[in-house]
């Protein structure tokens, strides 16, 4: 899997196809999207540019609250066969599952889920937003384990926030990052951090590109948007002119340079702002983000 993805969380159709070519176009070939309006401007991209070396990574929509297990799984199985019309693919590279408050519901889907897997419809499986105690539902069953647990770490957090990074690479779980600059917005105390600002300034880069870094060199897979500008209220951005472009050709710059060793033990250190990796997992998970209604 492509270390660098590109999050496309809160685009429009238009806006997610314009961040997809110009990914593209900067090397940047693993895509993480949502169903639905982002997947509709992956679908866009793809015919336009076609699938190349193009990763795709989707996620399965929660099953509403009081869905049987069996109907969250034949829910699933839908949604990967719209998800594969919609886009003109017989398969995807990575599913992830979101959570549930209900154990028999996430193993269900995982179950059907693990079909998928068997039958082509994508070659790898991975969770998102899973605290340790929907890890360790999902483990007691799996006959595939996870490939992968999708959660927010940026600095200030600490490189294992809760312990659940440990947890669930002991496990063969690997890290998929969201959120380094903060969620559901560009944190300002972390950009604003003395530690962060002196080590991009001394690599000449922005602080913004030096807490990408610190994601990227702590040896997790990182999700970032084309841009900074982003918020629960307005969503993302990509809109067409210089600014998404040079946002883009930022991030895909991030292997072109390293924090020093000193510089990673400092934004280790850091325990403000602190954070939730799985911030946005369901009422299951402590901690819960509760959207405004």
């Amino acid at each position: 899997m492509p270390t660098l993805a590109l999050n496309t969380a809160g685009l429009t159709v238009e806006g997610t196809e314009r961040a997809v070519r110009l990914a593209l176009a900067s090397g940047i070939t693993h895509v993480d999207f949502h169903p639905g309006t982002e997947r509709d401007g992956v679908a866009r991209a793809l015919r336009s540019a076609g699938r190349q070396n193009m990763f795709l990574t989707t996620k399965i929509r929660k099953a509403p609250p009081g869905t049987s297990p069996a109907a969250a799984a034949e829910r699933l199985r839908a949604q990967i066969d719209e998800d594969l019309r919609a886009l003109g693919v017989g398969n995807v590279d990575m599913i992830m599952l979101r959570d549930s408050p209900d154990c028999a519901v996430i193993q269900a889907q995982w179950a059907a889920l693990e079909e998928a897997l068997a039958a082509g419809k994508c070659r790898a499986v991975g969770v998102v937003n899973f605290c340790e105690s929907a890890l360790r539902c999902v483990l007691a069953t799996a006959k595939v384990p996870p490939a992968l647990n999708y959660f927010m770490l940026h600095v200030g957090m600490g490189p294992d926030p809760q312990g659940l990074r440990s947890f669930g690479e002991a496990r063969g779980v690997r890290t998929f990052a969201y959120g380094a600059l903060g969620e559901p917005a560009p944190s300002g105390e972390l950009l604003a951090g003395e530690a962060l600002r002196e080590a991009a300034a001394a690599h000449g880069r922005a602080p913004e590109a030096a807490a990408l870094r610190w994601a990227l060199q702590s040896g997790a897979a990182v999700s970032v948007r084309p841009t900074a500008e982003f918020s629960l209220e307005g969503g993302s951005a990509c809109a067409d002119g210089p600014r998404c472009a040079e946002g883009v050709r930022a991030r895909a710059d991030s292997f072109a340079w390293a924090l020093s060793d000193a510089e990673m033990a400092a934004l280790d250190a850091l325990r403000s702002p602190g954070g939730n990796p799985t911030l946005f997992s369901s009422d299951g998970c402590p901690g819960a983000f509760k959207f405004p209604k």
